[in-house]
C-alpha cells in the first residue's frame, strides 16, 4: 500500500510537469566553511553570463552574507522583506557585475523552516517568478549540515559540492553526503551531484582528491559523484577578493579564470538527464517546502 509521503511525493511530481520550464536549479555546497564556495557560485555565474545565459544567484546562506561582500554591491531588501514587509521580487533583486543578479537570503533564510502554509504558498508564488527572469538558478547554500542546507539539497535537481585538500574538508563533504542520504526525502535515483577540487595543486592533486572521496561515498552511500574538475591555487583569487570583484571579471587571463571557463562549459553540456518534473525554480520550490503546502 503507498504510504502517505510517497502519495504526497507523486502529487508534487504531476503538480511539477505542469511547472516546468527550461530554468536550470544549482545548487552549490561545501562540508565545511572557508572552501571557497561562494567563489565557485559567483565565478560560475559569470562565466555562464559571457555564455549568453541570465543568471540569478540566491544567496543561501543566512550566517554570512558571502555574495553581496564579493561584488561589492549593499542590497537594500532581502528575502525577509519579501515574505514579511511586502516587497515583491523585482524590489530584492540585487545587480551585480556583468549582468548577474542576486538575491540576498538575509535573516529570511532561518525563518523558512517556521512558515506557515499560507506563508510558503506567497513564497512559492512570488519566487516562481524567476523563471521569467532567469536562464540559471545558482542556490549558494550554507555550508554543513543544518536542516535549511539540507532542504535545499535534497530538492535540488544538481548539486555542486566544493571540496579542498584538507582532511577537514573531505572528511566534511562526505558527512554532509551522508547526511544527504540519510534525509526522508532523498532519491538517489535522481540525485545528479558534482564534485569541484577547490585551491589544488595540480590537476593530479584534483583527481585524486575526487578519488579519494568518490570511492568512499560508493562504498558507504552507495552514490556516484561526478567530476566537474580543478580551481587550482590562485593569488589572483585573493586580489579579486580583496578588490571585492569576481577574478573572471578583473583577471580574464588567470589560470583560475580558465578552469572556471571548462568548469562553466562542462556544465552547460550536462544536465540532460535531469527528469522533466525536476527542472525549473517553481517544482524546486515546492520540493524544498513540500512538508508545509
Amino acid at each position: 500500500m503507498m504510504d502517505q509521503a510517497e502519495n504526497l511525493r507523486n502529487i508534487i511530481k504531476r503538480q511539477n510537469q505542469k511547472d516546468v520550464t527550461n530554468a536550470r536549479v544549482i545548487a552549490v555546497t561545501s562540508g565545511k566553511g572557508g572552501v571557497g564556495k561562494s567563489s565557485v557560485s559567483i565565478n560560475l555565474a559569470i562565466q555562464f553570463t559571457k555564455m549568453g545565459k541570465k543568471v540569478i544567484i540566491l544567496d543561501a546562506d543566512f550566517g554570512l552574507a558571502n555574495i553581496e561582500v564579493m561584488f561589492g554591491v549593499i542590497p537594500k531588501y532581502n528575502l525577509s522583506d519579501l515574505m514579511f514587509s511586502g516587497k515583491e521580487l523585482k524590489d530584492i533583486i540585487t545587480d551585480g557585475p556583468e549582468g548577474v543578479r542576486f538575491i540576498s537570503g538575509g535573516s529570511g533564510i532561518a525563518k523558512l523552516v517556521n512558515l506557515d502554509k499560507e506563508q510558503v504558498k506567497r513564497l512559492v508564488n512570488k519566487l516562481s517568478e524567476l523563471e521569467n527572469m532567469a536562464d540559471i538558478i545558482i542556490i549558494d547554500t550554507g555550508a554543513g549540515i543544518s536542516p535549511t542546507v539540507m532542504e535545499f539539497l535534497v530538492a535540488s535537481p544538481e548539486t555542486i559540492i566544493v571540496t579542498t585538500p584538507e582532511p577537514t574538508s573531505i572528511t566534511d563533504s562526505y558527512a554532509l553526503l551522508k547526511a544527504l542520504t540519510m534525509h526522508e526525502n532523498f532519491r538517489k535515483s535522481e540525485a545528479r551531484i558534482k564534485m569541484i577540487a577547490n585551491r589544488v595543486s595540480s590537476e593530479n592533486e584534483g583527481r585524486n582528491l575526487y578519488e579519494k572521496l568518490n570511492m568512499v561515498v560508493m562504498k558507504f552511500l552507495d552514490i556516484n559523484i561526478e567530476y566537474l574538475g580543478i580551481i587550482p591555487q590562485d593569488n589572483n583569487i585573493i586580489k579579486a577578493v580583496m578588490k571585492q570583484k569576481p577574478v573572471s571579471l578583473i583577471y580574464p587571463n588567470a589560470v583560475s579564470t580558465r578552469h572556471f571557463e571548462e568548469i562553466s562549459e562542462r556544465i552547460m553540456n550536462g544536465g540532460a538527464d535531469i527528469p522533466v518534473y525536476r527542472r525549473g525554480i517553481r517544482g524546486y520550490l515546492k520540493s524544498v517546502f513540500a512538508k508545509n503546502l
